[in-house]
């Protein structure tokens, strides 16, 4: 893979990256059918663009044909926000629908501490009050959890030490998608810059 920063271990290839978002896909279809009640929304930056990739999908290849897909900013609802070493710029949030009485699937890339999740959760209150909100990620570190958050819909689970950090690849095209998991964030960081 020439786009993948040296040192990190590919756990997910091109081809596979694809297969699991067509059997994410499945699994939303066939718990929610057509879609008639339900919505997706992805969390800013990186849930928006696997949530973009699974609404391709569904409206493409399934055929669902009133897919109602948002996006939601958590910036300040994290419980760190006032802790970073720089102020942090806020995303978009683009939600142009009632989330009221309708089962919302809320997606990320990783799933790891769940302090992400549940400042989606308490944002996503501001828009109304969901019939049920699950969780869609395409990679549940498992056994790093700081909150009692779950995903029900997970394209992967990995066990990594806590000092590890999957690293989701986002290519234009989603063919060129992978993950990568480097043995320290430290190490990630330095071989970006």
């Amino acid at each position: 893979m020439e786009n993948k920063p040296e040192g990190g271990k590919v756990i997910i290839e091109q081809e596979h990256f694809q297969l699991i978002l067509q059997r994410l896909a499945h699994q939303l279809v066939e718990k929610f059918n057509d879609f008639s009640d339900t919505c997706i929304i992805g969390l800013q930056p990186r849930g928006v663009i696997l949530a973009q990739g699974l609404a391709k999908i569904l409206r493409e290849d399934l055929q669902i044909k009133n897919l109602e897909l948002g996006k939601l900013d958590i910036t300040f609802y994290r419980d760190d926000f006032r802790r970073r070493e720089k102020p942090l710029g806020a995303y978009v949030t683009d939600i142009d629908f009632l989330v009221e009485g309708k089962n919302v699937i809320l997606v990320d890339d990783v799933l790891y501490t769940g302090r992400t999740v549940q400042a989606g959760l308490t944002a996503l209150n501001h828009y109304g009050r969901p019939k049920s909100v699950e969780l869609l990620t395409l990679i549940d570190r498992q056994f790093n959890r700081h909150l009692p958050i779950e995903s029900t819909f997970t394209g992967m689970r990995i066990d990594a030490v806590d000092e590890a950090y999957v690293y989701v690849d986002w290519e234009e095209d989603l063919a060129g998608h992978q993950v990568i998991l480097f043995d320290r964030k430290e190490e990630f960081k330095q071989l970006m810059q």
